[in-house]
């Protein structure tokens, strides 16, 4: 049985303040902790108006002094958009703000468009510095600065996780060449799933964090007490997208949202979440087993499909019936 983890987007839903999506991640991080589950991760985007998880580090410390043993964690950074020095002093001081709950998952993207980054004061071609910087970042969390003179404050000596993230070859062959565990993207990303974690396998070194590979593969859950309230559910969730992200911020009718529903730009949008356990709890444990055993996956990091907070915490409730207190 794979461990089970949840990833928390932090939504705002339309006509929200982002307080009230902080308030869900709350009440979810509770829940979560209380049902068995291994670890909640937030990730780092900007400029998404229905995201409020722009700054990891803040929402992780708020959610790590309203709950007391769950793991928290990025899922992840984007060290990019970062000094190495900056994220170590961040996650240093979460380490010691809540010791052994702490986790850093590394990201190479962005985040987010062209135009931010340039609002962010970042260059594009700060991502081919990806692998140095997370050495960097890493010898400032394990005591062994790169930079002689210069040390995390807090950070140093913390030796908080690191885990690399990402959705094609490159992270897969970085997080092997380190001896990290690997994060892969499939909720969004499916396409080189197999392919990524066979090479991570083939071609991990071992290391002073990890002495075999560990496999997190990211899946989309939605379970409800009925499928047919499941499916239904998932019905609104694919329109929803579908308006959110062909739209791009345009007002779209229902005869337009038809239309692009059957598009090809619809259904590449759709096939984003290919990776999906739908159904009844029972139902969704025996495609999320099948789904880990297809990748061999450690752990499955979840994201969630439902349409309300109810039924997000029911989502989770059922599942966590079927596969971590059963």
């Amino acid at each position: 049985m794979p461990a089970l983890s949840i990833l928390d987007l932090a939504t705002i839903h339309p006509g929200e303040k982002p307080k009230e999506a902080f308030n869900r991640s709350v009440e979810l991080a509770q829940t979560a902790e209380k049902l068995g589950y291994e670890r909640i991760w937030y990730a780092e985007h900007h400029n998404m108006k229905s995201i409020a998880s722009s700054a990891p580090a803040v929402l992780i410390s708020h959610i790590g002094a309203k709950t007391e043993k769950i793991r928290l964690g990025a899922g992840g950074v984007m060290l990019p958009n970062h000094s190495p020095l900056t994220i170590a002093e961040q996650f240093g001081t979460l380490a010691e703000l809540y010791p052994g709950r702490i986790d850093l998952g590394l990201g190479r993207a962005p985040g987010t468009d062209m135009n931010t980054l340039r609002a962010l004061r970042r260059e594009p071609n700060n991502a081919e510095r990806f692998p140095q910087d997370v050495q960097e970042l890493q010898g400032y969390l394990n005591d062994d600065t790169h930079i002689p003179g210069v040390n995390a404050t807090p950070g140093q000596g913390t030796e908080v996780p690191l885990y690399i993230l990402g959705s094609s070859l490159f992270g897969a062959q970085l997080a092997a060449a380190l001896g990290l565990p690997y994060a892969f993207a499939s909720h969004f990303a499916p396409t080189h799933l197999e392919q990524a974690i066979n090479v991570y396998r083939e071609k991990f070194q071992p290391s002073e964090q990890l002495a075999e590979p560990y496999v997190i593969a990211a899946v989309n859950v939605l379970a409800s007490d009925t499928e047919e309230d499941a499916h239904e559910q998932l019905e609104i969730t694919k329109r929803n997208r579908v308006r959110m992200m062909a739209g791009r911020g345009r007002e779209i009718s229902d005869e337009q949202l038809e239309l692009l529903m059957h598009s090809p730009q619809g259904q590449q949008i759709l096939e984003m979440i290919q990776f999906r356990a739908v159904g009844t709890g029972a139902q969704a444990k025996d495609y999320l087993l099948r789904f880990a055993n297809m990748v061999q996956a450690d752990e499955l990091m979840l994201s969630s499909l439902a349409t309300s907070t109810e039924r997000t915490l029911r989502n989770y409730e059922l599942i966590a019936e079927q596969m971590i207190n059963n």
